[in-house]
């Protein structure tokens, strides 16, 4: 064994055949023996090479293909002995509706929406099994579902996001439905909301919600052919944790996002407005996008003030506050898609405190339409005045005019 490189005898007995090659075949025996001898030799086993199955003909990665048209694939494989090629769509336990012909081609003829997705092309035989994959887009179609839905609870707000499926060859739009649940509904079904998301976007945020009242949620893709399936539907509670009803697995990447709010949110007044300073979450598992700051009246309703703060700034000026009112401000950070829960909130009172107005107008100040029609009326009366004014001018000096000329003319009568 010494002489063929690679070959060793372990303790055991065992021979170990590092390559195997044409050296390696022939029939072998195996004799013990100790100090006292040798019962005799094994039976003979002989050792014969077979080659693992490998691709002669590989699918190209993606295929492309009008819907009702016809496309063929085709894998080929060697091996000895001659290997089975099987194919199997990933992710689909039913039938798909394709062929494979004596080629080992997957055949699709007709093509249809349903055999969109990745396929697997494996070859099988007594030594090894090998396998590669093709992605087989069907054009012409509505869209598909979108997958990995989540939702992000906050204080009387949701906030949705997915990733969109194939769009069928055509641009798509999506919308986003919700809708409470209750024990005992008024009618027979309830009734859905929806929302338009924006162009380009994969996330929405939904808001005015009730607290403490579970909502069910859910995405549709719209293309020029038509809507396509509802996503799966996510129930959520707005201060609570969201819980994947259908399919009962919540998405991973729900789990590993994890964003804390703004911290140590602070208020100081300067001769320009009221100074907002903060320091950045804690804690973010991915890069931040910004910040939105929000604030309330009088213990109204919180509005947003500012919700594109870059994510670099960490202090605001806020100028032009209404004198004698109490405000509220509060900070959420942005990460992607994922909004954190607000920070702590900061009282700030105008009560004596110097005003100084400014472009920026908050929520309860004059709508621009309606401040643009006072400024407008007071142009209009100021300019009345001043014509009104000279047009009184002129009528006096004319009308003195008249009176001296007529002194002058009783002057001249009583001379003659």
């Amino acid at each position: 064994l010494s002489q063929l490189p690679g070959w060793s005898v372990r303790p055991n007995g065992s021979i170990v055949i590092a390559t195997g090659n044409d050296d390696a075949l022939g029939v072998y025996t195996c004799t013990p023996y100790n100090s006292y001898g040798t019962a005799g030799k094994s039976q003979p086993t002989r050792v014969l090479l077979k080659d693992p199955p490998a691709f002669t003909v590989r699918p190209k990665e993606e295929y492309f293909q009008e819907v009702g048209r016809e496309l063929v694939i085709p894998c080929e494989a060697r091996g000895d002995p001659p290997p089975t090629v099987t194919w199997l769509k990933v992710g689909s336990a039913g039938k798909s509706g394709a062929q494979v012909d004596a080629n080992s081609s997957l055949v699709f003829r007709p093509l249809v929406k349903e055999q969109h997705g990745v396929w697997e092309c494996t070859a099988t035989n007594q030594v090894a099994s090998v396998s590669t994959t093709t992605s087989v887009h069907v054009l012409g179609t509505s869209p598909h579902a979108v997958t990995n839905v989540s939702v992000l609870p906050l204080l009387l707000a949701a906030n949705i996001s997915w990733e969109p499926g194939f769009d069928g060859g055509y641009f798509q739009r999506f919308s986003v439905w919700y809708t409470p649940l209750v024990k005992h509904p008024p009618r027979a079904h309830r009734d859905w909301v929806s929302l338009s998301v924006p162009v380009g976007a994969q996330h929405l945020l939904v808001e005015n919600l009730q607290p403490d009242m579970s909502y069910q949620f859910s995405v549709l893709a719209q293309n020029k052919l038509g809507s396509g399936p509802f996503s799966q539907i996510v129930t959520s509670v707005p201060r609570g944790f969201p819980v994947t009803t259908v399919p009962p697995e919540l998405p991973a990447m729900t789990m590993r996002i994890f964003l804390s709010p703004p911290q140590a949110l602070t208020a100081n007044e300067t001769v320009r407005g009221v100074l907002l300073q903060w320091e950045p979450p804690a804690q973010f598992s991915v890069a931040l996008s910004g910040y939105a700051l929000e604030l309330r009246q009088d213990k109204g309703g919180w509005e947003v003030l500012d919700r594109s703060i870059p994510s670099t700034k960490t202090q605001v000026l806020v100028p032009g506050l209404i004198k004698d009112a109490f405000y509220e401000f509060r900070l959420v950070a942005f990460a992607g898609s994922y909004i954190s829960d607000p920070s702590n909130t900061v009282n700030v009172s105008t009560a004596g405190m110097e005003v100084y107005p400014s472009r920026t107008q908050l929520p309860e100040l004059l709508p621009q339409p309606v401040l643009a029609g006072v400024i407008g009326g007071i142009c209009f009366l100021s300019v009345a005045v001043i014509f009104s004014t000279m047009a009184a001018c002129i009528m006096n000096r004319r009308r003195a005019a008249r009176i001296q000329k007529r002194r002058q003319g009783r002057r001249r009568m009583a001379r003659c």
